[in-house]
């Protein structure tokens, strides 16, 4: 039985978190490497686009949790965790003190970097100033030579999906042609 079979069967055709029945997709849970029907959910198109792009949050969408948060399955409890975390307002503080994960899902939860510290997150910045997220689109400022190639990477270059650095604000990591290469972030503007 297929993948999405079983989460079809299991959510009873409905989105696992809010419930809508349009537009319904498998979705894998992100920064987890084992891959089944554990860590997979059935979701609506809204709920997964909000989970992939923190800047289309609506809190009030996911008022849903209040319900989904208390779901016999891994995956949805990890995004539920998850989603709680990311949306800044009293009542998510409230549904996460009432949330119970079991240690071993609780660290799933965790392997996203959401509910951590984020008093010492580095913050990555372009030429601007403007902050940097993992996935975003930037454009080079100037010509910069690849290290180990005798490529020279030409300004006004697009560099998609960018990747954070996790120990160094100031660099940032993206294909310039077929390379995947650290870039340093003063050189580069948001696109």
């Amino acid at each position: 039985m297929s993948l999405e079979r079983i989460l079809k069967q299991r959510s009873n055709t409905t989105c696992e978190l809010c419930g809508d029945t349009d537009k319904l997709s498998v979705y894998n849970v992100p920064d987890i490497k084992e891959r089944a029907d554990k860590t997979a959910l059935y979701a609506c198109n809204i709920c997964i686009e909000q989970m992939t792009d923190s800047d289309q949050i609506d809190a009030n969408h996911w008022r849903c949790l209040n319900d989904s948060m208390w779901s016999e399955h891994e995956a949805v409890k990890i995004m539920a965790w998850r989603m709680l975390n990311r949306i800044q307002a009293d009542w998510t503080q409230d549904l996460l003190g009432m949330i119970y994960l079991e240690d071993n899902v609780l660290e799933l939860a965790k392997a996203s970097g959401d509910g951590e510290d984020q008093t010492d997150k580095l913050i990555h910045r372009d030429v601007n100033g403007v902050v940097l997220n993992h996935g975003d689109s930037v454009v080079l400022i100037k010509d910069l030579k690849i290290k180990g190639s005798s490529m020279v990477a030409k300004q006004g270059v697009a560099v998609r999906n960018i990747r954070l650095d996790r120990d160094n604000a100031e660099y940032i990591e993206g294909k310039v042609g077929p390379t995947l290469t650290v870039i340093i972030t003063k050189y580069v503007k948001k696109i």
